[in-house]
């Protein structure tokens, strides 16, 4: 028989995530936490809002804090985003560019808590 250890994050009673280490779960509560705090600022600063969309809206910006933090020191889109906007991917039969694709997201392990 084997044994798992598992770290669930639970918010308001509910469990949110299962994650296969601390780490990782501490972090995606910290994120949730910031999640929370702008959603309430959000709610403060605009009224009229609804509480969903400030939830959504805050949630947002907690996953994206980097690019968040970027755009708040520099007044510009961070370098992969402006690079998307700008230009296009166009359709190409060079298979040399094909070698220089850049590396797909860092995907976050987690398994939705049942």
């Amino acid at each position: 028989m084997a044994v798992e250890t598992k770290f669930v994050v639970v918010r308001k009673g509910e469990e949110k995530m299962t994650f296969a280490n601390k780490k990782e779960a501490d972090a995606y509560d910290k994120m949730l936490d910031m999640a929370e705090a702008f959603t309430d600022w959000l709610l403060q600063h605009q009224p009229a809002m609804e509480e969903s969309q400030a939830e959504t809206l805050g949630l947002l910006i907690a996953e994206q804090k980097d690019a968040v933090q970027h755009i708040l020191r520099t007044s510009k889109l961070p370098e992969t985003a402006a690079a998307a906007v700008s230009q296009p991917e166009a359709v190409s039969d060079d298979s040399a560019d094909e070698s220089q694709e850049e590396p797909a997201a860092k995907k976050v392990r987690a398994v939705k808590a049942a």
